[in-house]
């Protein structure tokens, strides 16, 4: 409440000085994060050529005599195919990371892979050794596994509720930056030229610096603060920093409610002890968060994707694109995927999870649908096809950066609580690295046997998940983590224990644009203070 008396919705005061902390956060933290795993997801696809002569050469100096193709191939696809095995032990290295060293300091501490590899990647000429560069590769993909699962994470739990999905989301945006710029950096007159690809492949090295200097400066996840590490005043002071000097009332009593539950259930004092993915597995009450989380992250991936991204050249081609020109048109594909997640950031606070979700994925079917026809009409011949693929790629592409790519990434750090997030997004992570790696091995094989009809599995996914989202998933936009664990037991038919029950006037204080004061808390509160109970 101010001075007048009046009352403002929780958020709208310091908003200034609260959204430039905050943005800048998401900036710093994104540029050595998830645009990494963009970023380096297309670095590799200039180089490639010059790469396998690389691999060629060495193998003649070594032994006198050269690879056959498709020995080069198989080295080549073990180059690519390091990226997501690291990417799966990054996954996996995250959540004990994110418990032990905090969300900021494990962002930090995630550079020195990027540093190692670069180091790997820029003296292979020298030592004469293509292993160097699976090495590289292997060490690159630990970075963006550790990152895809714990910036999502920082931003859920730093971001204010009616700016969650937003700041979540921004992950997504900065991953298809990441794809774009990878694109340009690449081209011929940059990058792309022969003598330089192993300074194109270290340049990733350049934000991870970025980060490096800048995040220091930055809060921690006042969540962890306060729930792992039972830092009430560090919790405090970082959330004062979030929102502009002064942390809200309301958003710290359903912290300590949080707090207080968890160490209620776990019987661990005055901090919530981290789960572990096997007892997540255990725990009935969370299967079905934890199902949805686990088909959205495979989904992410199985959805063919990136296989649109490598199918790229081809339909330029097959559409009269010249060769020499077809690396500037296919910039356009990680521009497509930029503007539709600038667009889903703009739209999330207002269509919702759901909505997107559902959406993109139906989209996605139908594109897929038109696009299988249009690649067996231009393979009879038929004028004008060619064109017609090139649009559904772009729309698919679209679709996919209108709600998949970036809600998938906020699921877990909003209908989990703070015991148990870690864990989540180990098993959301697993899977995802799994499923990309699924993906580009069999996709050479999908187009081998089915032609034309390569892409019906990935048709099949997308129906699946949309239909499978649209039967299970609440729509979580602008609630609590007890109004939405309520929602999905309410789906499972599960009665809520009075322990878990939270009160209806405290719900209502939470709800965005219900807030009946914005009285806020000081960075040196009384320890006897009420709580929220």
């Amino acid at each position: 409440m101010d001075a007048t008396g009046d009352t403002e919705p929780e958020g709208t005061k310091n908003s200034s000085g609260s959204s430039r902390t905050l943005a800048l956060t998401v900036c710093f933290a994104a540029i050595g994060g998830t645009f990494q795993y963009g970023y380096n997801i297309s670095i590799i696809n200039a180089p490639t050529s010059y790469i396998q002569g690389f691999i060629n050469d060495t193998y003649v100096e070594r032994w006198g005599t050269g690879l056959d193709i498709p020995q080069v191939t198989l080295v080549w696809t073990i180059i690519v195919s390091a990226f997501p095995l690291g990417g799966l032990l990054g996954a996996l290295l995250a959540g004990p990371m994110a418990v032990r060293f905090g969300r900021k300091k494990s962002l930090l501490l995630n550079n020195s892979f990027l540093f190692v590899g670069a180091v790997f990647v820029l003296t292979c000429r020298v030592a004469k050794s293509f292993e160097m560069i699976i090495v590289a590769r292997f060490l690159v993909g630990m970075n963006s596994g550790v990152s895809m699962n714990i910036q999502p994470m920082y931003f859920g739990e730093s971001a204010p509720k009616h700016l969650r999905g937003a700041v979540a989301f921004s992950s997504a945006v900065f991953t298809a930056f990441g794809i774009f710029l990878g694109q340009v950096v690449g081209l011929t007159e940059l990058l792309g030229a022969a003598p330089l690809w192993p300074y194109l492949l270290a340049s990733n090295a350049l934000p991870g610096l970025i980060q490096l200097v800048t995040l220091p400066w930055f809060p921690e996840s006042p969540r962890y603060l306060l729930i792992d590490r039972g830092d009430r005043e560090a919790c405090v002071q970082a959330l004062g920093r979030l929102r502009g000097g002064e942390a809200p009332v309301l958003e710290m009593e359903e912290m300590l409610q949080e707090q207080q539950q968890l160490s209620a259930a776990l019987n661990s004092g005055s901090a919530a002890t981290a789960r572990t993915p096997w007892s997540l597995f255990k725990d009935r009450d969370l299967r079905s968060q934890l199902s949805t989380v686990m088909v959205a992250s495979s989904a992410m991936m199985l959805c063919g994707n990136d296989s649109f991204y490598f199918y790229a050249s081809y339909i330029f081609l097959k559409a009269g694109i010249p060769p020499e020109k077809i690396q500037y048109v296919t910039i356009g594909t990680g521009a497509s995927e930029l503007t539709a997640s600038i667009l889903s950031n703009l739209l999330i606070e207002r269509a919702g999870r759901r909505y997107l979700l559902i959406g993109g994925y139906s989209l996605m079917t139908c594109w897929t649908v038109v696009f299988t026809v249009a690649l067996n009409l231009q393979s009879q011949g038929v004028t004008g096809m060619a064109y017609v693929s090139m649009a559904c790629l772009f729309c698919y592409i679209l679709s996919f950066g209108l709600g998949p790519a970036g809600v998938t990434g906020i699921l877990p750090a909003e209908i989990f609580d703070q015991a148990a997030r870690p864990a989540a997004y180990m098993v959301a992570g697993s899977l995802m690295w799994l499923s990309l790696f699924l993906v580009g091995m069999m996709f050479p094989f999908l187009v081998g046997s089915l032609g034309n009809f390569c892409f019906l599995p990935f048709l099949f996914v997308c129906l699946v998940s949309a239909l499978f989202f649209g039967f299970t998933l609440p729509e979580t936009k602008g609630k609590t983590l007890a109004q939405i664990t309520a929602e999905f037991d309410k789906r499972n038919q599960r009665k809520m224990s009075p322990e878990e029950q939270v009160e209806e006037p405290l719900k209502d204080h939470y709800q965005l644009g219900k807030a009946s004061s914005s009285t806020t808390l000081t960075c040196d509160p009384d320890p006897e203070s009420k709580s929220g109970d």
